[in-house]
């Protein structure tokens, strides 16, 4: 193994080759990035697999801002579920706090304040 100073910085696939995990293909900060999911929310109790998909999904939105605001359908489209589908998972994490929806009006997509409760 490859030995660095503390303060360099290391790439995701040597992390990963440490801990027995083989990334293959693009490296992970890439054209699509990826999404880092909390730990309160992939092993909550409190959510269905759908409305914790719909979370990761909103999360890769606002990976550089603080808020998103995509509409249902391309939501829907990004998970493999239907638009009301999608609508069902958003309005079960509101329903648990889990998001915040404040809605814009007719023709324009709500914003979704994402929130990361304890189980």
């Amino acid at each position: 193994m490859n030995r660095r100073s503390a303060g360099e910085l290391r790439t995701i696939a040597d992390v990963l080759m440490e801990k027995n995990i083989i990334l293959k293909g693009a490296d992970a900060f890439s054209e699509k990035g990826f999404t880092q999911v909390p730990n309160a929310i992939l092993r909550s109790k409190k959510l269905s697999m759908g409305a914790k998909m719909a979370y990761a999904a909103l999360l890769s939105y606002a990976w550089q801002n603080d808020y998103c605001f995509p509409g249902q359908q391309r939501l829907g489209d990004d998970i493999g579920v239907t638009r009301q589908t999608a609508n069902e998972y958003l309005q079960e994490l509101n329903a648990k706090k889990f998001i915040k929806i404040t809605r814009k009006g007719q023709g324009r997509p709500n914003v979704y304040e994402l929130r990361v409760l304890k189980n």
